[in-house]
């Protein structure tokens, strides 16, 4: 199966909710089409520790609320079950999923992706998932970790936890043959690796890319055992019950942002350097829905 990036689920157990006013104070008429309810409300994923991810975010959001004239309310989700929730509860009008949770949003809540993180190229980026193990251990191939401790990121991400079991199944491993845990969040699934608390450990592209950067996890003391194909990144989407003015508002403002304003949090997601998003559309994650379909996942999953 090819992927040209993931979601997640029970991640940091954070919530943190706060306005942003476009110029001239989110001006717009409430029952214009670019501010339908007086404010837009645009929900994130928690795919990283939110102190880094909620300045990042916000960027995004402020600039989202001066192109469109209306007040945005960011809020960083407490997991990613809880945004799929709050999107089909017509409580976020916008909200940034992983790859995985779009699948499930889309069939619960109608998300539409209109426009996902791009390369300088102009091409959509994407990040992979991976298992890796101490550069001295003994395990040299997936089928090696059975009766291993293995740390996944939480329940229903793409990277975290839904490729990484694929590839287990596919090395001919039962669930029950590894010692799975759920750390919390990918840093934490990293940093269980890093103390030596389990045997191997998720760590996605993205992740990886950022305690380089930060200085938390050497590599070259440690070995990759597996990687994923790439993987579409992941997709900001609009509510599908909203009328066609004001997605293609939101379509057409998200794809004319300047590249600094989406730079803090595509670093986050490694698409770096900065660049200017790019569209998508349901077809681009077409293999996760297919994945979705071979492990038998449903929204109970995310």
């Amino acid at each position: 199966m090819s992927f040209a990036r993931p979601a997640a689920v029970v991640a940091a157990a954070v919530t943190l909710a706060f306005s942003l006013t476009a110029c001239g104070g989110g001006s717009a008429d409430a029952g214009s089409a670019t501010c339908p309810d007086g404010k837009i409300r645009f929900g994130v994923e928690p795919f990283e520790d939110p102190a880094k991810l909620t300045p990042a975010a916000q960027v995004l959001a402020d600039a989202l609320g001066e192109k469109l004239d209306c007040e945005v309310e960011l809020t960083i989700t407490e997991d990613y079950s809880a945004e799929v929730l709050a999107m089909q509860n017509k409580k976020l009008d916008l909200a940034m999923f992983g790859p995985l949770g779009y699948v499930f949003a889309s069939k619960r809540a109608e998300a539409e992706p209109v426009a996902s993180f791009g390369r300088s190229d102009g091409r959509l980026s994407s990040y992979t998932a991976g298992i890796w193990v101490p550069k001295k251990s003994k395990v040299s191939r997936l089928a090696d970790l059975r009766d291993k401790s293995l740390a996944l990121a939480s329940v229903g991400s793409t990277s975290g936890d839904a490729l990484p079991r694929k590839a287990l199944l596919d090395a001919g491993l039962k669930k029950e043959d590894v010692k799975v845990t759920y750390a919390g969040g990918h840093p934490e699934a990293l940093l269980a690796l890093s103390k030596g608390t389990v045997d191997a450990a998720e760590i996605n592209s993205q992740q990886l890319a950022t305690a380089k950067k930060s200085g938390t996890f050497d590599p070259s003391k440690f070995r990759k055992l597996w990687a994923s194909d790439p993987i579409p990144n992941d997709p900001i989407t609009v509510r599908g019950d909203h009328d066609a003015k004001f997605k293609k508002a939101v379509r057409d403002a998200l794809l004319d942002l300047p590249a600094d304003k989406i730079g803090k949090i595509g670093a986050l997601l490694d698409a770096d350097p900065p660049a200017p998003l790019v569209a998508v559309q349901k077809s681009t994650y077409q293999p996760l829905f297919e994945l979705a379909e071979t492990l038998h996942l449903t929204e109970k999953d995310v």
